[in-house]
């Protein structure tokens, strides 16, 4: 890729402010933010049963690529190494959504922008001490007894060892723990992704350092872009490149280039929705493949796996960039597209599925599977999207005044 610019719209500076009149028909916060969530959710549900396993070996064990919600990956999966004790399949979230749940939660309590102190005053004890039920599980238990052991960092060193929180993630394996649940962060933020990635960044410091908490900033960035009212995929992938660094930033432009040729043929009219990604699956994964610290056995990974380093990056948000642009827009497309790609496809569904809702709103992600998601899974997939609407709001009204407080102060000290 010779330019940044290549995945942005004719013209348009993705540094420039929204518009001032959303374009007709253009979704409402609300609207938007209920896309954002639900369709991480059902994304998330989605790649939980395939996580782990290649493109082949989906194939292999479902008789073609997935296509909808589908059963555990192993029959005997109480048993079933590694996937043992976990119900992963069958519309069940994994947690991806039970943290974004969390943190959803701990922006109802704060109301207002959060920093890595509130991780530690907020979400930790949410963790640790609030019962919920557990898709994957089918049982009442504590969070911390379903996340992965990268989350369970947060909880030893903010809870245990009383680590300053702005520094607790040093330390963790650099992996998509936190970028994983950070598209509340753009909700709050909604349009104005400088603001989202200097805030998850700051949250993302109590539980990843390095390429991981860059991650969690850019995908953050990304989705406040998703919610700009003239938004579409190429302005949110313009804006994730305009905020990246480092290895983040390379591995998105890689991944991003591999995926232009079959962005066209993912938004054919009528296409089936294997068209496109099912071609792309492959020159993805390469891509993004001299970045990715995990190596090729996902399973076995490699001795130099996600430790912090300046050249990597995580694999899940780059191409779930790229299978954005891939699909289109389209949320059939660019969520199975995530899924099928294997791997850690319910972190890269969730990410995916998240940018899609966003830009398009509820009516993209289709009702049967957000119906099925949320009965399988016991939980109401629209409520904390409105409960977190709601804060935005306040928090914008919180916003304007400390800008115009601000304001105010700096004219008469400029004497303006």
């Amino acid at each position: 890729m010779t330019s940044t610019t290549t995945h942005r719209a004719a013209g348009q500076d993705p540094a420039a402010p929204a518009t001032t009149q959303p374009p007709a028909g253009s979704p409402a916060l609300e609207d938007r933010a209920r896309g954002c969530l639900v369709g991480a959710a059902v994304g998330d549900a989605l790649g939980g049963p395939v996580e782990g396993w290649t493109p082949e070996q989906i194939v292999a064990r479902h008789g073609g690529r997935v296509d909808g919600i589908v059963g555990p990956f192993h029959d005997a999966w109480r048993t079933a190494r590694p996937i043992a004790p976990y119900h992963k399949g069958d519309g069940h979230v994994t947690d991806d959504t039970l943290m974004t749940h969390a943190l959803v939660r701990v922006y109802e309590t704060v109301r207002d922008h959060l920093d890595a102190y509130a991780i530690a005053d907020h979400l930790v004890p949410d963790l640790i001490g609030t019962p919920r039920w557990i898709p994957e599980l089918e049982a009442e238990a504590l969070p911390l007894q379903r996340i992965f052991l990268a989350e369970k960092w947060i909880v030893a060193r903010l809870h245990y060892g009383h680590v300053d929180p702005r520094e607790a993630g040093v330390g963790n394996i650099v992996n998509c723990g936190a970028a994983m649940y950070m598209a509340p962060v753009g909700i709050v933020n909604a349009g104005h992704p400088d603001r989202a990635y200097a805030e998850a960044l700051d949250i993302a410091g109590a539980h990843q350092s390095s390429y991981g908490r860059e991650a969690a900033g850019v995908f953050a960035a990304a989705v406040a872009a998703a919610f700009a009212p003239d938004a579409t995929v190429a302005s949110v992938i313009g804006h994730a490149l305009r905020l990246a660094k480092d290895g983040t930033h390379r591995a998105i432009e890689a991944v991003c280039e591999a995926a232009a040729p079959y962005a066209g043929q993912a938004a054919a009219e009528g296409s089936p929705p294997q068209t496109g990604y099912e071609a792309a699956l492959a020159p993805l994964r390469a891509a993004v493949a001299p970045f990715d610290t995990v190596g090729p056995d996902y399973r076995n990974p490699s001795l130099g796996a996600r430790r912090p380093s300046r050249l990597h990056a995580i694999e899940e948000l780059p191409v779930a960039l790229g299978m954005l642009l891939v699909g289109g827009g389209d949320f059939r497309r660019t969520v199975l597209g995530s899924v099928n790609y294997g791997r850690d496809c319910d972190s890269i569904a969730t990410m995916s599925g998240a940018l899609v809702g966003a830009l398009s709103g509820a009516a993209a992600v289709p009702p049967e599977w957000s119906t099925e998601v949320a009965r399988a899974s016991r939980l109401d997939l629209e409520a904390p999207a409105l409960a977190l609407a709601a804060v935005s709001r306040e928090v914008f009204a919180r916003d304007r005044d400390r800008h115009h407080a601000h304001e105010r102060a700096f004219t008469a000290l400029a004497g303006e």
